[in-house]
């Protein structure tokens, strides 16, 4: 179905009237340092309860790579109050969910209830932000289960292989440079001991603030997890050492050889973050290539000159430190991989001298706003939207999120291209399909 300008306009201002501003917030600090966010949202009668740690793979000591994400898994293992999985159970008796993951700069755990058993979880999170278990058998078993998780989803997935080596080539310095998994070799090496240290480290109310989002009301829940978490001291001092990954001078190329059907391609091109002035048209550049069929990539790569099976490029500018800009492409049975690499560099060239049309631009515009606005309907991605903001800079930086990706202009778009996307900038991976040892 096609619309026309107009009505797309009219559909983003509503949905903009719906959606929640930094002034509608209310943030608290308790003593011991934990920051409290709250925005009532009255919709449905549920709510979410979230709590941000300000620790991630970029934290971990050399040698000990996924012990963010290892300690995630040990937090579901119990304290001396719950039993190992008896903080899910709880949470599922009350008609709940809850999970974490973990990230470069952070681990989130968070709970969706109710909005009348929300403070549930509250005690629930108080007392695992510091009475972890951690049991040495406990360690053992889980750290096998990591492993597996390692080589399921990345030693036996190419493409998923050829990211981590990529993106390892294309930092010298910066812990980027680390899976958040972490390394098999590293994970290996993790022992209960690791995990204590680390766990009173960083899990301490001054290094993690709580996010609440949902049919509540604020005075209420803020006095409940008062009264649950202002007890809890802060942690020690955190020796954070600020890294930056040098400027690269010149190409670096990967070719990992795995088992798999066909080729593959994945390209790195290193690039500012939020908030940033470029990083508004990174994004807009990044919708213009490869947002959706019409896009360039796909009706160059894909439809007209069917050498690839698919093609994209993506860029995310939501990282505390500058990231990666990256294409990706698959080639078609019977086509080089050359071939394809070729045409992509092709489409990044014509778009510096060819630039886009003012429709293209406005286009692209529209699906990151819509896409942005539309995540908020969620209670649960509202809450995740402001949670990335806080870890980024701050959670009141939502607010010109929008602004600047509606700024953008053609010309904008072509400098940001013609300033990144170069030979010099960029990191090359080549997945090379090798036969199974099994296959006759």
């Amino acid at each position: 179905m096609k619309y026309s300008r107009m009505f797309l306009k009219v559909v983003l201002i509503l949905l903009l009237t719906s959606t929640a501003h930094a002034s509608e917030v209310k943030e608290y600090v308790l003593e011991n340092g934990l920051k409290i966010i709250i925005l009532e949202e009255h919709k449905s009668p549920v709510a979410t309860f979230q709590v941000w740690y300000r620790a991630g793979s970029v934290d971990e000591p050399a040698g000990k790579s996924g012990l963010s994400h290892f300690l995630e898994h040990m937090m579901f293992k119990g304290t001396s109050e719950y039993g190992p999985s008896e903080f899910s159970k709880i949470i599922q008796k009350n008609g709940g969910t809850d999970n974490a993951y973990t990230t470069k700069e952070y681990t989130a755990y968070f709970g969706l209830l109710p909005s009348d058993r929300i403070t549930i979880v509250i005690d629930l999170e108080a007392d695992r932000m510091q009475n972890l278990t951690l049991d040495t058998r406990e360690t053992i078993s889980e750290r096998n289960v990591v492993m597996e998780e390692r080589r399921l989803r990345y030693e036996d997935d190419p493409q998923n292989y050829l990211f981590e080596e990529v993106v390892a080539a294309a930092y010298k310095v910066h812990p980027y440079q680390r899976p958040v998994i972490g390394w098999m070799s590293d994970i290996t090496s993790i022992e209960r001991d690791d995990l204590y240290e680390y766990y009173k480290t960083y899990y301490s109310p001054d290094n993690a603030f709580i996010l609440i989002v949902g049919d509540v009301n604020a005075g209420e829940i803020l006095e409940k997890v008062r009264h649950s978490f202002e007890d809890i001291p802060s942690g020690k001092p955190k020796d954070r050492i600020k890294s930056v990954e040098p400027e690269q001078k010149g190409e670096r190329r990967v070719y990992l050889k795995k088992e798999a059907k066909l080729p593959y391609v994945l390209i790195a091109f290193h690039t500012p973050s939020f908030p940033h002035e470029d990083s508004y048209a990174l994004e807009v550049l990044s919708v213009i290539l490869s947002g959706g069929k019409s896009s360039r990539l796909y009706k160059s790569l894909v439809y007209e000159q069917k050498i690839s099976l698919y093609a994209s490029a993506y860029y995310s500018s939501f990282n505390r430190d500058p990231y990666l800009f990256f294409f990706s492409s698959t080639a078609s049975p019977g086509n080089e991989i050359k071939d394809v690499e070729t045409s992509i560099y092709k489409e990044i060239e014509k778009i510096k001298k060819e630039p886009p049309s003012e429709y293209e631009v406005q286009k692209a515009k529209n699906q990151i706003e819509a896409s942005f606005i539309m995540d908020q309907d969620s209670i649960f991605m509202q809450a995740m939207k402001y949670g990335i903001f806080e870890i980024i800079g701050g959670w009141r930086l939502i607010d010109i999120y929008l602004d600047g990706i509606r700024k953008v202009t053609t010309d904008d778009v072509v400098r940001v291209a013609d300033k990144y996307l170069t030979e010099d900038n960029r990191t090359v991976g080549i997945l090379i399909p090798v036969k199974s040892q099994n296959s006759k």
